[in-house]
């Protein structure tokens, strides 16, 4: 198992925490992760992370369960089973679409909804019974953790930036691989 140095520098406050991921990228140092105990709005771009491709899967999820609800209500209501409700014959799909489009939506909603949260999970690489990652406990309570490469031994240099960033505790960590 190959091991590095990284620099662990805990905040109290996110508007600190922020300005504190501006000073690090600014200074050209590589912020391996953020811990925070709630979405920080704005952290992503901060960091200068990629914009999250997850609504293009979400569209495309959507439209699957669109043609599943079709086909499905199709071969049921059309094909399979026709029945005659109400005095309306199913000849055709398309004459009954007004009474089919409550389960288009719901499909589509529910194959989106689901699908997503499989891709999420699957995604940030959470499944049952994973160990947690979270370096620091005080991160899913009060306080705010960025964790940063050590590269060319820059430690102090590190370390003194983070303190004048705010930071509350500074501490070197060999993280495991």
């Amino acid at each position: 198992m190959e091991s590095s140095k990284v620099i662990h520098a805990i905040y109290t406050d996110d508007d600190i925490l922020m300005a504190a991921v501006k000073d690090v990228r600014l200074a050209k140092h590589h912020i391996e992760e953020v811990y925070t105990p709630f979405p920080v709005h704005g952290l992503d771009k901060a960091m200068g992370l990629a914009p999250t491709r997850l609504a293009i899967t979400a569209f495309i999820y959507g439209c699957i369960g669109l043609i599943v609800a079709t086909v499905m209500m199709n071969f049921i209501m059309i094909e399979d089973w026709p029945q005659d409700i109400g005095g309306k014959p199913s000849f055709s799909y398309l004459e009954n679409m007004p009474a089919f489009v409550p389960i288009m939506f719901e499909l589509t909603v529910f194959f989106a909804a689901h699908l997503m949260v499989i891709t999420f999970y699957l995604r940030s690489k959470i499944w049952p019974f994973k160990e947690a990652e979270n370096p620091d406990p005080r991160t899913t309570d009060d306080h705010f953790l960025m964790e940063i490469a050590v590269a060319n031994n820059n430690e102090s240099e590190l370390t003194e930036l983070l303190k004048n960033t705010g930071a509350v505790e500074i501490n070197l960590v060999d993280k495991a691989h």
